[in-house]
Order: structure tokens, then C-alpha cells, then sequence
């Protein structure tokens, strides 16, 4: 079939039944996910004064708060949506990966596998004057992981992927997802049947042939292929989808929603659905997990990057990576189908 030449019609396929069924029956599932897990760090306060040392603000701080963050926001995603999650990422021998494990078990991720590394956990600190964010450090190490610590990553990766269903491959670029591991825990993965989502960086973007979802956004995606992609008619994405080697792409696109393209050449837009952007942080986790766990409930791409939309409009109106529960995304689809009930006169 050859790609239409403009993008399907917005308005929603699901239902409000076939989703509350696919919520319902995303509580049997779990998801493994495989990538780059980190440490949000929080730090809120108040500036009532420039440094006499540089022209910077002194920042008073009145609140220090930590979030789970990458790979591990993703288990957070799944857990707060009712699902099982098996996470395995890497982390340093320090404080921040003690604050990482004692996070994971107070949601009840099952089973996390922690492999310690001799190097720095990836910690992301962030400084805000009220809800104002002043600066982030960050705290980690990008090269590629040793022979022998990639090695346990993939005995990790298989156990986890032999009682999944269904696998996530979160990529950073922090060295954990070297192209030797994507290959073998895709493969394996396949082997089982279950489906792969893949969220990716820019380091080994042509590495996750046999994806069932690969999730780039847009600058991703125009920097990958070196040239823009041209929304009103995006031939390019099929065709994208071949050199990728991929099932189905979703392409994030911000406050103009996503677009959904499958090898057969049908190409949906799904909208946005956020009332408020407060802090896009933490979203394209939220559409991962929701991605996952609705393929492994039975959706098809379509339906779970439906649900996934939603999820993602409602993590957005928070500040700083958050979870968004089952709940809240059938509050979601009620706001939205009574905002289209208003505009058809229903």
C-alpha cells in the first residue's frame, strides 16, 4: 500500500469501554525496560538577592526533593498504571544509586536489576526560584560500558525479558544501550513474541531493527535522516521506516501532538490533549510506559498511542517528572470526548 498523501483524520477510534478494558487488563501484565535509569533532584527556593561574588542569584533553599528519572520514571510510569516492572539500567557505587534502589522498592517496582558499575550514577539536580528553574547539574558518565559489565547487562535483560510482556529499550546516550545489546535483547525479545518499544537518542538511532514502536521526536528524527520531515505530507515516514527497520514509528511532536505511521503506509495523527503545559519533563517516559504496557494488554499501536497521548497531556501539566495513573487518563478521555462532544453540538 503507498502512504496517503495527507495525514488520517484526528478525530479518536477509542472508545471509552475498549479503553477502560485495555486499563483493566494492563493490571496482568509486566514490562522489562532496559536502558538509562537516573536521579531527579529537585532543589526549590527562593532568590532575594544577587551573589557578591559573581552576577548570579543566590537561591535560599527551602525544599529538596527527588524523582525518579529515565528508565526508572518509565517503571514508575508502569507501576502507577497498575502493570509489573522489571528494570534493569546500571549504576555507580554511591549515595544517589542507594536513593535510586530505596525509591524503586517504595512504588514496588519487582525485581529491579541494579547493575552496580565503577561509575558515577546519573543524577540531574535542578535549582528553581519558586517554579522557575535557575540551573541543572549534572552529575555522570556517557562512555561506552566495559565488556564484561555489558555482559551482565544482558544476562539481566534476558531474565527479565523471559517473564515480560512486553520489552522497552530507553536510551539516553549514557553508554548502557550499546548496539551489542540492543541486537541481542531485541532478538530475544522477538524470540518470546512480545512487543519491543523503543524510545531513542541520537548514538545508535539505526541500531533497533525488529522494534514494534520505535518513539523518536522530532528533532530526533530530522537529525537522524538529515533533512526535515514535512508534516502536512509526510511521505518521508514510511519510507523512514524501512531504512529504521521498524514496525511502527511514532513521532512526538509537542503541543501538536504525534503522529503514527506502520509499514503498511497508514499514517494517523493523534492530537494533543494537554489543558496546560506546566513542565514537559518526564513526558516522553509517560508515552513509553503507556506505549508498552497497552501493547502487552492487547491494544494495537494505534489504540496504545492513543492511550499514551492522554497519559502524556496529563504528565505535562505537572512540574518535573511525575507518574500518571489509570485514573487520571480516564479523567483525561473524559475531558476529551466531552471538549468533542461540545464542538459537534453532541
Amino acid at each position: 500500500m503507498s502512504p496517503r498523501d495527507t495525514v488520517a483524520p484526528a478525530a479518536s477510534s477509542l472508545r471509552r469501554d475498549r479503553l477502560d478494558l485495555l486499563l483493566a487488563a494492563a493490571h496482568r501484565v509486566r514490562v522489562a525496560i532496559v536502558g538509562d535509569a537516573m536521579l531527579d533532584v529537585y532543589l526549590h527556593g527562593d532568590v532575594e538577592r544577587i551573589s557578591p561574588e559573581a552576577p548570579v542569584p543566590v537561591v535560599r533553599v527551602r525544599e529538596r526533593r527527588s524523582a525518579l528519572g529515565g528508565a526508572a520514571n518509565v517503571a514508575h510510569n508502569v507501576v502507577a498504571l497498575g502493570a509489573q516492572a522489571d528494570l534493569v539500567c546500571v549504576v555507580g557505587r554511591d549515595a544517589s544509586a542507594g536513593e535510586l534502589r530505596r525509591m524503586l522498592g517504595a512504588i514496588g517496582a519487582d525485581g529491579p536489576s541494579l547493575v552496580d558499575v565503577d561509575r558515577a550514577t546519573t543524577t540531574k539536580t535542578r535549582v528553581l526560584a519558586r517554579v522557575q528553574q535557575v540551573v541543572r547539574v549534572d552529575e555522570e558518565e556517557d562512555a561506552d560500558l566495559a565488556g564484561g559489565d555489558a555482559e551482565r547487562v544482558v544476562a539481566a535483560a534476558r531474565r527479565a525479558i523471559d517473564r515480560a510482556d512486553a520489552l522497552v529499550l530507553e536510551d539516553y546516550n549514557k553508554g548502557v544501550l550499546l548496539p551489542r545489546i540492543i541486537e541481542d535483547v531485541i532478538a530475544h525479545a522477538r524470540q518470546r513474541g512480545i512487543p519491543v518499544v523503543v524510545d531513542p537518542k541520537y548514538r545508535n538511532f539505526f541500531s533497533y531493527r525488529g522494534a514494534t514502536v520505535f518513539k523518536p521526536n522530532r528533532r530526533e528524527l530530522e537529525a537522524a535522516l538529515g533533512a526535515a520531515v514535512d508534516l502536512e505530507h509526510p511521505q518521508a515516514l514510511p519510507s523512514a521506516l524501512e531504512r529504521l527497520g521498524v514496525e511502527h514509528l511514532l513521532l512526538t511532536l509537542g503541543e501538536r501532538g504525534m503522529v503514527l505511521a506502520g509499514r503498511d503506509g497508514t499514517l494517523h495523527r493523534i492530537p494533543a490533549t494537554a489543558r496546560e503545559v506546566y513542565d514537559v519533563v518526564g513526558a516522553g517516559d509517560t508515552v513509553t510506559a503507556y506505549l508498552a504496557a497497552m501493547l502487552a494488554a492487547g491494544a494495537s499501536p494505534h489504540e496504545a498511542a492513543e492511550v499514551a497521548n492522554l497519559a502524556a497531556g496529563v504528565e505535562v501539566g505537572n512540574l518535573g517528572a511525575a507518574s500518571v495513573s489509570a485514573d487520571e487518563v480516564r479523567e483525561a478521555a473524559a475531558r476529551r470526548d466531552a471538549a468533542a462532544g461540545a464542538r459537534t453540538g453532541a
